[in-house]
């Protein structure tokens, strides 16, 4: 039985189709988009339908745009002989987030993962390859550290090193206010081998 109309039901159905919405956040989410000003609904399904109609890869790095080139490759303050490889649009926004990263980056959108089907071919490896053509001078392999992740990471650094362009990989380990005892054993490790001199 429908507690509400059939366009509150619909708007529901559709909000709780979005990951991380539930069927409660989704009734809320829905109660509040019908109790906000006409023009801001207007507003927010605009942002939703120009986002997707306008929103495309950029045609060096790869990263989510409305231009055909983004604002970090088109920026000639950034230092476009060292990329950053990253999963996802996400992973880029978060070292950028920093303020401290100066080179440019290449978004691989997804990871290898032999388990579901994807392999190098189905991310931009190859698209990667061909930047490589140009005057690069360091790849830094920031993909995640999980299993997927570290197999990309591998993949990658054995494609590049003949090249002969340097290849590095982020450190990972143990988080800032994080106790050593709650900590696993591959992150200590990676901790250990990641150590600087102070």
């Amino acid at each position: 039985m429908d507690y509400y109309s059939s366009q509150i039901t619909k708007l529901i159905e559709e909000l709780s189709k979005l990951p991380g919405v539930g069927a409660k956040s989704a009734q809320r989410l829905a109660f509040h988009i019908i109790n906000m000003p006409k023009e801001q609904v207007d507003e927010l399904a605009g942002a939703m339908t120009g986002a997707r109609n306008n929103v495309r890869y950029c045609k060096e790095c790869f990263t989510l745009t409305d231009k055909e080139i983004c604002p970090i490759c088109s920026s000639d303050k950034r230092n476009h002989k060292v990329i950053m490889v990253v999963e996802n649009t996400r992973d880029l926004a978060a070292y950028e987030k920093t303020g401290k990263y100066n080179g440019v980056y290449h978004v691989l959108h997804g990871a290898i993962s032999p388990m579901l089907g994807i392999g190098p071919n189905d991310i931009k490896l190859k698209e990667l390859m061909h930047r490589l053509q140009s005057d690069v001078e360091e790849v830094i392999i920031a993909t995640n550290s999980s299993l997927e992740g570290e197999t990309t990471a591998m993949y990658i650094s054995k494609l590049i090193k003949p090249t002969g362009i340097k290849v590095t990989r982020i450190a990972s380990g143990v988080p800032v206010g994080g106790d050593l005892e709650y900590i696993d054993e591959v992150t200590l490790l990676r901790a250990l081998e990641g150590r600087t001199e102070l």
